[in-house]
């Protein structure tokens, strides 16, 4: 019997953020008060060091270690980097909120880097036992993030709800996992694979499969497992509400992508109407409860659920045109998300949340900047062409049309046009809309909090500048997605 060395240097991101974490840990024992900037720094360091080591040490590599759990290759590189300085950005964004609200405090910080290290975990799982320990590290973290302002009842029962949704969810997926083991005789993705390409598939195999999908798109926020998404998005404090809704839909995308392409890809044909149904639910649901809200946050946590659907219907088309469109989309989404939930955190002041969409009226009277970048951000989520939006869904419905799936293409446009309404109503708020006193006063939107100093204003404009030059320039970004997934 042989035993296999790992090469630890394979997983060289990984190693460096557990130790920073490790680091970090140690140091804010002894950093109190105004010097809480230090880990701030330390902890973007961190994750800026992160997404270095991924694209340097696994861009352009093809290899496995762990006897085949743990996996290196472009895809992987991508995600981790993306993972990476997505958080990096959360987690600027959110510093002057929760310094106002005294909630900056060392264990912000650690739980985002655990999240964070589940995340790129789960970028690298060769198997169902990494994939499923990087998702509970991330799962966990993420749940008393959202509980972490304990004197606010909606965050508590926010996070009540996501963590007994949740917890449901990694059940189903485990209970399906254990079926996949028992069909398959193996935890490693490309032998599942085999034992699905052989003539004789065992129904428990694909039984199993159907259970790990429900359970990996309740984590992306899909209709109709998305009955947690408004509530979490609503009653988290913004600044979490930023963070849950960016990197761990990159994550979420990751699992999805391990799954079909490297455990599930033999059984596509089968999947593909569960797939679909979920895509055309969650693009309905989402898009018309939308219409309905007046709260920004709760009306972007039902446009995410819609966004979902646009990712499951690339899934589903089953190709690599498809794969890499899932990928473009969800990347282009959490910039636009990032730029959404930091445009409300920036803007919120201490006691005052800026989420009601009236809370907007009047925004361009009272900083054009902020309304300029709002602008940005919703035509982008809109699809307008000339920005990043337009060329996610013109990627999605493209690799759709080549699939075949034309009815499910011409249900996503449809679905697309019904959200224009909402995303242009917000923008009527800030452009046309004259602030009244039942709904937001001059002083409370146009004065920003004093944490968000010009750095952050720096960042969130150019955030929304992103969105339009990716738009007019994508062909970088959609050929880093292509060669990522081999094309």
């Amino acid at each position: 019997m042989s035993f296999e060395t790992p090469d630890f240097s394979l997983a060289l991101p990984e190693i460096w953020l557990l130790g920073a974490i490790c680091t970090i840990l140690v140091v804010d024992l002894f950093v109190r008060g105004s010097r809480r900037t230090v880990t701030f720094l330390l902890t973007q360091l961190a994750l800026l060091v992160t997404a270095a080591l991924a694209i340097l040490t696994q861009w352009g590599v093809t290899d496995t270690t762990f006897s085949g759990h743990y996996v290196v290759d472009p895809l992987a590189a991508m995600l981790k980097a993306a993972v990476a300085l997505l958080a990096a950005l959360a987690l600027a964004y959110s510093r002057p909120y929760l310094e106002e609200r005294g909630l900056l405090q060392g264990e912000v910080y650690l739980l985002a880097l655990f999240a964070t290290l589940g995340m790129i975990i789960i970028a690298s799982g060769g198997s169902m036992l990494t994939l499923y320990l990087g998702l509970e590290l991330m799962s966990l973290a993420l749940y008393a993030l959202v509980a972490y302002q304990r004197d606010s009842q909606r965050a508590a029962e926010a996070a009540m709800k996501y963590f007994v949704l949740g917890s449901l969810a990694s059940g189903i997926l485990l209970y399906g996992m254990s079926m996949v083991y028992g069909g398959s005789g193996s935890l490693i993705l490309t032998e599942i694979a085999a034992a699905a390409a052989s003539e004789e598939q065992p129904m428990l195999l694909l039984f199993g499969m159907s259970f790990m999908l429900v359970g990996v798109a309740f984590k992306l926020g899909a209709a109709p497992f998305h009955s947690w998404v408004p509530d979490v998005y609503q009653g988290a404090p913004s600044a979490v509400t930023l963070f849950v809704s960016t990197a761990p839909k990159v994550a979420a995308v990751a699992l999805f992508l391990r799954l079909l392409a490297d455990g599930m890809g033999p059984l596509h044909e089968t999947l593909q109407p569960m797939l679909l149904v979920v895509a055309v639910v969650s693009l309905l649901l989402g898009n018309l409860a939308a219409i309905m809200q007046t709260n920004l946050k709760r009306m972007l946590a039902y446009s995410g659920i819609a966004h979902a659907g646009f990712i499951v219907l690339a899934l589903a088309a089953g190709t690599d045109a498809g794969h890499s469109a899932a990928l473009f989309y969800v990347i282009a989404y959490a910039i636009m998300a990032a730029g959404a939930f930091g445009l409300v955190t920036v803007l919120s002041h201490t006691g005052i949340e800026a989420e009601r969409i009236a809370d907007y009226r009047g925004l361009n009277e009272r900083h054009p900047v902020f309304a300029g970048v709002l602008l940005l951000l919703m035509v982008s989520m809109t699809g307008i062409p000339g920005t990043v939006g337009f060329y996610a869904k013109y990627l999605v419905l493209k690799s759709v049309v080549e699939a075949d799936l034309i009815a499910y293409a011409v249900l996503a446009v449809v679905a697309a046009v019904i959200g224009a309404f909402y995303y242009l109503r917000v923008l009527k708020a800030a452009y046309f809309d004259r602030p009244d006193s039942d709904s937001a006063d001059d002083d409370e939107v146009k004065e920003l909090s004093p944490g968000a100093s010009l750095p952050i204003r720096a960042l969130l404009v150019v955030n929304g500048v992103a969105v339009l030059v990716l738009g007019i320039f994508p062909e970088q970004l959609i050929s880093l997605c292509q060669s990522a997934l081999g094309m």
